[in-house]
């Protein structure tokens, strides 16, 4: 299998001929399509991993989690069970950034159930609440409440999800 090496497997549905996989760990059932950069990550059981996606050293993904395509996840993301991550979102991990020098990965941690729409930026640091929904397009610069739906630039709470959402 080209392109996967030292990847702890077991029942990976890979759907794809064109990826880069190394030094991962990733749950049975879960299913991976093409053009993916998966390295040094650990991603759980039952998950969907969408074309284009990017999830680098040191991140964990839960169960049953749905990662759509472009999402850009760094080092020093957590990502709990149960998560939707929507198209184009992207995570941060550097407060301030700088092509030159040295730079320290600031955690994010995103609580089981969340979601986030397409296209958010989650600037890192922050906690963003079990069951809590990030608008499309929003920029999250500070935590979220459980259960609240955050929109804008910056993301406010504009509302609270239902205990049916």
């Amino acid at each position: 299998m080209d392109g996967f090496r030292h990847v702890l497997v077991s029942r990976v549905k890979l759907l794809a001929k064109h990826y880069s996989i190394d030094d991962c760990e990733i749950g049975e059932d879960t299913v991976v399509r093409d053009f993916v950069n998966l390295y040094g990550c650990r991603i759980g059981k039952g998950c969907r991993i969408a074309a284009y996606v990017e999830i680098q050293r040191d991140v964990v993904v839960g169960d049953r989690c749905k990662i759509e395509a472009f999402a850009f996840i760094p080092s020093g993301v957590t990502i709990e069970d149960e998560v939707f991550v929507g198209p184009h979102a992207c995570f941060t991990n550097d407060r301030t950034p700088r092509a030159v020098g040295e730079w320290l990965a600031t955690p994010t941690v995103i609580k089981k159930g969340a979601s986030i729409g397409a296209n958010a930026t989650i600037i890192c640091g922050v906690t963003i609440g079990e069951g809590a929904l990030v608008g499309a397009g929003a920029v999250v610069t500070k935590d979220v409440p459980s259960r609240s739906i955050v929109a804008g630039n910056p993301a406010i709470v504009i509302g609270e999800r239902s205990s049916q959402d």
